[in-house]
């Protein structure tokens, strides 16, 4: 069962004031386009674990390449699309940057290929996510905002201290996540949740990373040794 906490004084207080007043703007255009953006992922994580300096990444259920457009205008920020992603990066005077991407969802042809994304709603974009940790949104619009969208209790595994992924396919799917939970765990000091775990073990003893190139292995081995050193 969906849960929905409110952590707009966590928003306030994580972001500085020229970043808060762009997240203010990008839910305000939103809702003119008849849209609903979002706060997403890791960014709402941090949040709730009161970490500073994080990075803003945004879903929209809506275009966010038409959004971030908009806003880029009235902003003069730089923005980079990602036009077959559905996504854009908008980089603004002071530095400041914010990723925006249409809500999606995500389908493998084969375990360890990369997806194929096609447009869909909020609750199928944190759906496709990695770890309950990770898949928790948090509106910016006017009259909801800070409210969190957390549909696999990944507040409770912040407090509980789990990395714990979603679906029992989720290694199969993606391998590369075995790496991810190795460097969550340790950038939190988390522990992996016993079943999760026991996934874990069970890819790699068939193999699964054997489909995944040596190139996205070796990205995830430095990101791994960035945590650990």
């Amino acid at each position: 069962m969906e849960k929905i906490m409110n952590i707009k004084k966590k928003i306030e207080a994580a972001m500085p004031g020229r970043v808060m007043l762009i997240v203010r703007e990008v839910g305000q255009k939103a809702g003119d386009l008849g849209y609903k953006a979002y706060i997403v992922g890791g960014t709402v994580r941090d949040i709730i674990l009161g970490r500073k300096h994080i990075d803003v990444d945004m879903v929209i259920e809506g275009d966010a390449i038409k959004l971030g457009k908009a806003i880029a205008k009235d902003a003069d920020a730089a923005i980079t699309v990602y036009k077959s992603f559905g996504t854009c990066t908008l980089v603004f005077k002071d530095a400041s940057k914010i990723d925006l991407a249409t809500a999606r969802c995500e389908t493998y042809k084969r375990p360890g290929a990369m997806p194929s994304v096609k447009p869909g709603t909020l609750k199928k974009d944190l759906k496709r996510r990695d770890f309950t940790i990770n898949a928790m949104a948090a509106s910016v619009m006017d009259k909801d905002f800070g409210d969190v969208h957390d549909l696999f209790d990944g507040i409770g595994d912040l407090k509980s201290g789990f990395i714990r992924v979603i679906h029992p396919k989720s290694f199969v799917d993606d391998p590369t996540r075995i790496f991810r939970a190795r460097r969550f765990a340790a950038r939190f000091g988390f522990k992996i949740a016993p079943k999760t775990d026991a996934l874990m073990k069970k890819a790699l003893i068939n193999r699964a990373l054997d489909t995944v190139s040596p190139g996205r292995i070796q990205k995830e081995l430095m990101l791994i040794s960035k945590e650990i050193l």
